[in-house]
């Protein structure tokens, strides 16, 4: 089940921004009239689809239920008829099927096929050093681990909402293992309330455990992280006396934030190697190719980032160098922003651990 973020269907710079952290980053990383620029794009977008936008900003929809209304809305289409081609494919076969001027966006998510094709003669290179877990997935991927955790969904069969005045107060009994809910990822819809958030675990107890269970598992195999959930649910009853409906879903993540050093083909063209495809073809990186983050901020950016390129793509009479050099540019700035709004999320959440122990509270702060 997924959200979208609200900024997707701003209409105004006042609304282009998820929260006042996100609002700090997007004025200081955006001008005015970028920001104009990307609104503007919006304008442009159909009807239809904008109304599929507005609503899954509204309540949690399921990932599958978004894929097949796209879908759907671009098989519908009469005037562009989009011819598919199901199956799996490697960069060597799609650069084999490229044409001089072709055009390719790679969508493929994470595992791009085209990400670290769009460095020439250039090897991975890792930091191992680094207290951000600095890696580097390929020549052309920067990687930063934030830490790992547990994705935690539950059912509960009244109203819940959660602050951060709750996620202290439900959470002052568990010494290691904290259940902290996202704000944006509670909904009630009407007769159960879906809760979604994480409890943050060690590089150990991520090793030793599947990449999906529920709760019968964490209780036989993490009793630990189980009472700690218990002991969170408890309290919400006993506010709300309601039950919970069903079991605990659970994923185990790395939370990890990564982009694209380049997003396009551009260096390939630099090389004035005009017998490769990627020297002679244009390639875009979008939606999680291009850049990924945790807290459930990618679907959104993925449909940011996808909108300004269609919209940069609608200028015919540009120069493919421009586009590239503009597209590069927007996706940096989409990288900073997101990047420092997950930086923070990271600080607070662990401040929010802390708070009752002050030397542990100390430790995370750096005042200078």
């Amino acid at each position: 089940m997924v959200q979208l973020a609200s900024y997707l269907v701003a209409d105004s710079v006042a609304d282009y921004s998820t929260d006042r952290i996100d609002e700090e980053s997007v004025f200081a990383v955006f001008d005015p009239r970028e920001i104009d620029e990307g609104l503007a794009i919006r304008q442009s977008i159909p009807s239809d689809l904008m109304a599929l936008l507005r609503g899954w900003t509204q309540g949690f929809v399921p990932l599958n239920t978004i894929e097949r209304s796209l879908s759907d809305l671009i098989d519908a289409r009469e005037s562009h008829r989009v011819q598919r081609a199901s199956g799996a494919i490697t960069a060597q076969d799609a650069m084999a099927m490229l044409e001089p001027g072709d055009m390719l966006i790679d969508c493929t998510g994470t595992r791009s096929v085209f990400r670290d094709q769009l460095m020439p003669n250039a090897g991975a290179v890792d930091d191992s050093s680094s207290l951000a877990f600095l890696t580097a997935d390929g020549p052309n991927t920067l990687k930063i681990r934030l830490e790992y955790a547990l994705v935690i969904t539950f059912l509960y069969g009244q109203r819940y909402d959660c602050n951060e005045q709750c996620k202290y107060q439900k959470n002052i009994d568990n010494p290691q293992y904290k259940f902290i809910p996202a704000v944006n990822r509670t909904c009630y819809d009407g007769s159960i309330s879906h809760v979604t958030g994480i409890v943050t675990i060690s590089a150990e107890d991520y090793e030793r455990m599947p990449s999906r269970f529920d709760g019968t598992w964490l209780r036989s195999n993490f009793p630990h992280v189980a009472e700690s959930m218990d002991r969170f649910i408890a309290k919400v009853k006993d506010e709300t006396n309601g039950e919970i409906v069903g079991d605990l879903e659970i994923v185990r993540i790395p939370l990890d934030l990564y982009r694209a050093r380049n997003a396009t083909s551009r260096e390939w063209r630099k090389t004035g190697t005009g017998d490769h495809p990627l020297a002679r073809s244009a390639v875009f990186l979008a939606g999680d190719s291009a850049m990924g983050s945790p807290y459930f901020q990618s679907i959104s950016l993925g449909f940011e980032c996808a909108m300004f390129l269609a919209g940069l793509l609608g200028h015919r009479d540009v120069p493919l160098a421009d586009l590239f050099d503009r597209y590069e540019l927007y996706i940096y700035k989409q990288w900073l922003r997101v990047y420092n709004r997950s930086k923070m999320i990271k600080h607070n959440k662990d401040l929010l651990g802390c708070v009752g122990d002050t030397d542990a509270l100390l430790a995370k702060l750096h005042i200078y």
